[in-house]
């Protein structure tokens, strides 16, 4: 380990629909237990798709006064809570720290679409001076990072990185960059996203890339399985205290895996479609692998994007051998049990990451039934498998080309 390009990571913080800390969501992934349900924000009737992967055990009272709570939207809520848990889970005293020493880079693909939503309806129906003046502070993609960082008290860096669906990974990334850098003892990094609206949802549908097994919610996503036809949309946070190898050790923090690598590309290709020879995905997954000072034989496990649509899963399975060969891999997508949950997906993925790391237990993909030729993987189906890794790559793939793959290894 190169000591001034590792970070540790000593808490996660996260919020799904199989778990609203750490070790809940844990045993829900390895149990293989899906969260995926008919939607309750709204009355999904009409719709091509009406399911979802909604974190509906989560309480802001938990976290927050009315008041508080009443500035924030969903989504900053969600960042909020999962920064205020991860602390907690990383039992880092902000009392005895310098707070200009802790920064927090937590992104959100669509900032907050709920409030944008109901506020227009608004408008429309009352005309100008309707609008409620929070809407602003609301809705702006930067503030989960902000109310993280104003809740806490951090005066470090802070910024709000959306990247699509590569929204967290590549907020991790940065992160660890800017530690490298000296710019920072401790970040606290992730996504966040909370986007249950019909109007999403009928966007998404639109482009024919949800699921519609609608009679069957928790077999809908079907990560690499021949009979898949779409993914599930999402919601949630999750944040990772990481730190300097340094400040750690100093503190005598537990640790729970090194993030030692981050591979960031841009296939410049379509606004939604992959590249589809994979070439720009294989590159980042090579640019992360060697950052972390690794060889491609090291890595023993790869958190797969795994969509659960029939271009992306394709694509990143082309992806994966272009940068690994043909050894069979263990590889298996959260997405199966979890959804999509878009910006916060590759915080959440990156988590799950470093818990199979950790405890040396890989997460299934639930509902593999088929297997289907162009997806031919080591997909760990159905069931978690124990095998003690050294290191592990995370990976995400959003609209625009946007390529973030992180790498773990064992502390």
């Amino acid at each position: 380990m190169d000591r001034n390009r590792a970070v540790v990571v000593t808490g996660i913080g996260v919020f799904t629909s199989i778990g609203c800390n750490r070790a809940d969501f844990w045993n829900s992934l390895i149990t293989g237990k899906s969260g995926i349900k008919k939607i309750q924000s709204f009355d999904p009737a009409g719709h091509k798709s009406q399911i979802g992967s909604e974190v509906l055990e989560y309480k802001p009272e938990n976290y927050f006064d009315r008041k508080e709570s009443r500035k924030m939207a969903r989504v900053s809520q969600l960042a909020t809570s999962a920064a205020i848990e991860a602390v907690k889970d990383a039992g880092l005293d902000l009392n005895n720290e310098d707070r200009t020493r802790i920064g927090s880079v937590i992104g959100s693909a669509a900032g907050d679409p709920i409030n944008m939503e109901d506020q227009l309806i608004r408008f429309l129906k009352m005309g100008p001076g309707s609008v409620n003046p929070l809407t602003v502070p609301r809705v702006i993609s930067n503030m989960p990072v902000c109310n993280a960082a104003m809740f806490l008290g951090l005066h470090g860096p802070t910024l709000g990185i959306s990247a699509a669906c590569t929204t967290g990974t590549h907020s991790i990334g940065v992160a660890l960059g800017l530690l490298r850098l000296g710019m920072a003892d401790v970040i606290l990094a992730g996504g966040a996203e909370s986007t249950m609206t019909p109007y999403v949802l009928d966007g998404y549908a639109s482009m024919g890339v949800l699921s519609t097994f609608n009679e069957e919610p928790e077999r809908a996503s079907r990560p690499f399985d021949l009979n898949r036809n779409g993914f599930v949309i999402g919601e949630g946070a999750c944040v990772m205290v990481l730190e300097t190898v340094e400040h750690a050790e100093k503190r005598g923090a537990k640790t729970l895996a090194l993030l030692t690598g981050f591979g960031m590309t841009t296939d410049a290709y379509a606004i939604a479609a992959p590249e589809p020879n994979g070439i720009w995905a294989a590159a980042a997954m090579q640019i992360a692998v060697k950052d972390a000072g690794l060889n491609p034989d090291d890595i023993g496990y790869i958190n797969m994007h795994g969509t659960s649509t029939k271009v992306n899963d394709k694509t990143e399975t082309i992806a994966i051998r272009k940068a690994f060969g043909n050894r069979n891999i263990a590889v298996s997508s959260n997405k199966s049990m979890i959804g999509h949950a878009l910006g916060a997906a590759g915080a959440i993925e990156a988590a799950a990451t470093v818990l199979s790391v950790h405890y040396g237990i890989l997460p299934p993909t639930i509902n593999y039934e088929t297997k289907d030729p162009e997806c031919d993987l080591d997909v760990i189906p159905n069931f978690a498998r124990t095998v003690k890794i050294e290191a592990a790559i995370s990976n995400s793939f959003g609209f625009g080309g946007q390529n973030g793959v992180l790498v773990f290894e064992k502390a």
